[in-house]
This record gives structure tokens, sequence and C-alpha cells, in this order.
């Protein structure tokens, strides 16, 4: 998009989303979790999914690539940045359907949702309790820990078909879960809220699960370091982190991208690091792996961008 073409998108989206929240030539690396990404054309958060249609109407008509996000983690945003639209759903409202299930929209961050559930006595999402992000990045990419994942709570989920615009729902049956994988994983389906359900559980019970898996989150994964996460998905026969620390790499760096000497399995931004330097840290590790232990193994972190 040209200067004049990302003015433009910005004056019309004011009809729908406050001027404070819509940025033209927005850093990425100020929205993802690993603090790496260039510039969105045009960047908007979106505190309410009221309007959302309208909103993407608008783009469709003017032909313009269109990127929803939730909290930025989880994924690479390549250093030449993301054309046209990038749209943050910041909505966290929610409502109870009964006393085991409650609705909640896509931009509920998971740690805000564990508080909330724990006040309300529900238990079984203590396993998503240290997941950063949000429930639409948790459902999209069936996120898991601790002997849970979000298709073991997941009811149903409505979403908007960004080819026709309109909204719609899926039964949990319909969304065909795997490892880090769902029906929305193709990008072209934007969740907008998902019922979820929980069985009654004590505050206490809760907040000591809740804990035991802080712990052990601090204890294994180098959270004091920018990341997007888990880089690389684990293998069905074998544990991918094992395999890379097994090759020796561990604090292996291409400039300011290392390899946690925490825990193997997760790339880290020790300052400055570039898209570049992570992807080709990312190419050394899938190339050594196969190498030594004739494996190939898979990204869990989805590159946006160019």
């Amino acid at each position: 998009m040209n200067d004049l073409e990302k003015k433009n998108l910005a004056k019309e989206l004011e009809k729908y989303i406050s001027k404070d929240d819509i940025f033209i030539d927005e850093p990425m690396s100020k929205h993802t979790s690993i603090k790496i990404g260039g510039p969105a054309d045009v960047y908007a958060k979106l505190k309410s999914i009221e309007n959302i249609s309208k909103i993407l109407k608008i783009v469709k008509e003017k032909n313009i690539p269109i990127t929803i996000l939730g909290n930025g983690t989880n994924i690479l945003v390549k250093d030449n940045g993301i054309r046209g639209l990038v749209i943050r759903i910041c909505d966290e409202s929610y409502k109870m359907i009964s006393d085991t299930e409650i609705e909640v929209s896509s931009g509920m961050l998971n740690a805000k949702l564990a508080r909330i559930l724990q006040e309300k006595e529900l238990s079984g999402f203590e396993f998503a309790s240290g997941i950063p992000g949000t429930i639409g990045g948790a459902i999209r990419m069936n996120a898991g820990a601790y002997g849970g994942q979000m298709q073991d709570i997941v009811k149903s989920t409505k979403y908007i078909d960004l080819d026709d615009l309109e909204v719609k729902e899926l039964k949990n049956s319909e969304q065909q879960f795997s490892y880090r994988k769902s029906i929305f994983s193709n990008g072209n389906k934007a969740i907008l809220s998902a019922v979820l359900k929980f069985t009654k559980g004590s505050k206490e019970e809760i907040q000591n699960k809740m804990n035991d898996n802080l712990m052990q989150r601090k204890e294994k994964q180098p959270i004091d370091k920018p990341s997007a996460g888990s880089t690389f998905k684990r293998g069905s026969d074998f544990i991918t982190a094992k395999l890379i620390d097994e090759c020796g790499l561990k604090g292996y760096k291409i400039g300011g991208a290392a390899i946690s000497e925490k825990h193997a399995g997760f790339v880290v931004n020790l300052g400055g690091a570039t898209a570049k330097d992570v992807l080709e840290l990312c190419d050394i590790i899938k190339k050594t792996v196969y190498e030594k232990f004739r494996k190939e193994i898979e990204l869990e972190v989805e590159v946006l961008g160019e």
C-alpha cells in the first residue's frame, strides 16, 4: 500500500475503531512476544468484535490483505513487515452459559480467563493458565501443556468466514483438532468467540495446580527472554528439544537470536535479533537434526509477512 492508500484506509476504519487505536507503518516488534517484526501498513486494535463484519467488508472491497492476530505470541513477523491491514482482537468479554459453561471472546487473555474461572470455582483450564496469548490463538493451534489441550474444553466456536464474511459456528467434532492444529489454522477463518466447558472445583485446588504449572514453566522455560514460545513441534516418535540438545546446539546463536541455554526447544531474542537471524538459526537447527538423526522437524511458530 502507498501512503495515500494507508491514510484513506485509516480514515475509513475510524467509523468503527477509535482513531487512537489505528496506526500507520506500525512496527510489529512492539506487538509480538519475541519483539521482532517490520512494520504493518495499517495496524488496528479492535476492542469490540461487534463491527468486525463491516470492517472486513471495507477491506475486501478494496482488495486489501488482512491479518488477524491475538496477543502476538507463537508468531514471527519478517523484517519487511506485513502488507495490508493487521487487526489485533482485544475484546475480552464473556458470559456464563450455565454453571459449568462460559462463552468467551477470542481476545480474552488465557491468564485473565484462568483467574476468572478460579473465582467461579471452575476447573479444567489450569493447563493453559501460563500459556501466553489469547483464547482465539489457543483454539487456532490447539494449544496444550501439562496433559491438557484446548480440544478437551471447547464445546463450540463462532468465527467469521473471511471468504464470504458470514458468521458461522462449529461444534467441537467439526473443528478438526490435532496436535497444534485445527480447522482454523489455514487462515481463512477468524475466531470470534467460543463456548468452553469445565467441571466444578475448589479455588484452592485450582490455585495449587496453576502454581505447580507456573513453577515448572519457570524452571524449564526461558520466560525471562523474549521468544515466540516453543519454536518447533514435537515429532510423532521423538521430543524435538531433546534432539536439538543432543546435537550440542544449546546456546548457538546467529546475530541476536539464540537457542536457549535453558530449553533447546526455544529460540530467544537476546537483543536486537531480526527475523532473518531467527530463520537462519532455525534452518541450521533443522539441517543439523536431520543430519544427525534423520528426523525432519517442523516449525510450531507461524511466520508472517515478507
